[in-house]
């Protein structure tokens, strides 16, 4: 098949998953949903949604800093520090994570309430079920699983994760092989999601790995990382495009969404994701794992002849 024609398979694709069942805009429901329903509608299909009103005793306990403080201020976490917001993301050619820190959260409290007086942007975000390692004093204020969504995926969840940060900290745009039940506590996440659908004019580049590091007060540097290699990521800024070097992605339909206190996102697996938030958000996030089915065999299947037309 020639590259032309297979390419515009790619748009045929796209424009047939908008018109055949994806929504314009990601709908909003009120309370949440049986694990049937939830199965039905939105996990088969592979579409998000957010549910409003999914509160627990985190939201009135966790805004107040005062209780943060006495319950989880002494217990020592995990922070990624940065000099841009930007971790696991491109810059300079290269894939460069955060520099990890340890330190008592209540030292965080005072970068959160303080920001001007640190250089630096501080964000929890260790992504291996942090909340259930580092954060069990709070977990009687929230669900350790959802129930519904545990009941419709089979499992409970491979990780439960706590974020809060600095509203200069930005997720970059990736995908992940969860589930992902991303619920609000305190202020408001923003997503821009881009459906598999449109895998084929999301760029990919190869970057070699590197880490930043704070070495004198307010200097960060960018140092190789050899022994992690080389790191397939997402080659465009969805906040500030280079569509001269990669048109295609003009051709990608982002939704964008924000998720305020109270509201839970279901990210489905395999959509594209670039996530800001506002300054001391607070959120916790559930993964279930996703089946590796048949819709994983066709993701898989449009990315290696995506691949296929750029070599």
């Amino acid at each position: 098949m020639e590259s032309a024609a297979l390419k515009d398979c790619f748009d045929e694709l796209a424009t047939e998953a908008r018109e055949l069942y994806l929504d314009s805009t990601v709908p909003f429901l009120e309370g949440t949903p049986s694990s049937i329903d939830f199965l039905r509608d939105w996990v088969m299909p592979n579409k998000p949604v957010v549910f409003q009103n999914a509160t627990w005793s985190a939201h009135s306990k966790w805004p107040n800093h005062d209780y943060l403080r006495q319950v989880v201020g002494r217990e020592e976490i995990s922070v990624s520090v940065t000099p841009n917001g930007y971790a696991d993301a491109i810059c300079e050619n290269k894939f460069v994570m955060p520099e990890e820190r340890r330190m008592q959260f209540s030292k965080f409290l005072d970068i959160m309430e303080n920001r001007e007086n640190y250089s630096g942007i501080f964000y929890v975000q260790k992504q291996n079920s942090n909340f259930t390692e580092e954060f069990q004093c709070l977990m009687n204020d929230a669900e350790r699983h959802i129930p519904w969504a545990t009941e419709a995926f089979g499992k409970q969840p491979d990780a439960v994760n706590f974020w809060m940060g600095d509203s200069r900290a930005i997720t970059s745009m990736h995908k992940d092989p969860y589930e992902n039940l991303y619920c609000v506590i305190d202020g408001a996440k923003t997503f821009a999601l881009i459906p598999p659908t449109d895998q084929p004019f999301v760029p990919y580049e190869d970057y070699p790995a590197a880490v930043y590091k704070e070495t004198t007060e307010g200097h960060f540097e960018i140092i190789n990382d050899p022994d992690t290699g080389s790191v397939p990521w997402i080659a465009v800024d969805p906040l500030d495009p280079d569509l001269e070097k990669y048109p295609q992605f003009t051709k990608a339909r982002p939704l964008t969404v924000t998720v305020k206190a109270g509201e839970m996102l279901y990210l489905p697996s395999l959509w594209f994701h670039h996530v800001q938030q506002t300054h001391g958000c607070i959120a916790v996030n559930f993964w279930y794992d996703m089946e590796y089915d048949i819709k994983y065999n066709y993701f898989k299947f449009v990315e290696n002849l995506v691949k296929s037309t750029r070599e």
